[in-house]
């Protein structure tokens, strides 16, 4: 039974992403196991998709950011920008493209990030808070 080796069905394929093993000395502690299977990313994120998705973001936000009149304005067309860019992230995440749903999501929340500092800066500096 010891000298008995366990493969691969031979109908059944190795799963997606499977490498075969490289060709190493085997360690002498590990002669009788099989090699181990080395796993990819199918789909793995490359940084172009991401740099798009962080420009055409950036445009989004300066667009949206540009609406707004007044600092309380700017903060809800900015919050009402990110909820939708957040949705499309989402959406991108799950039928798309990952990289660009990287890069959107981290530019919404930078500019979400931005927008509410400045509306903590006012609410500390004049006790008002301006999205009311």
């Amino acid at each position: 039974m010891a000298d008995r080796q366990v493969s691969w069905p031979a109908a059944a394929p190795p799963p997606p992403g499977y490498l075969p093993p490289r060709d190493l000395p085997p360690s002498p502690m590990f002669t009788g196991l099989p090699p181990r299977p080395v796993y990819r990313e199918p789909y793995p994120v490359s940084a172009g998709p991401v740099l798009s998705g962080l420009a055409a973001t950036t445009v989004w936000f300066v667009l949206f950011g540009s609406l707004g009149s007044g600092l309380g304005s700017y903060a809800w067309w900015t919050i009402g920008a990110a909820l939708v860019a957040w949705a499309v992230a989402v959406v991108l995440a799950l039928l798309g493209d990952r990289g660009v749903a990287v890069g959107v999501a981290v530019a919404s929340g930078v500019a979400l990030s931005i927008a509410m500092f400045f509306v903590t800066l006012h609410w500390t500096v004049t006790l008002d808070w301006p999205l009311w």
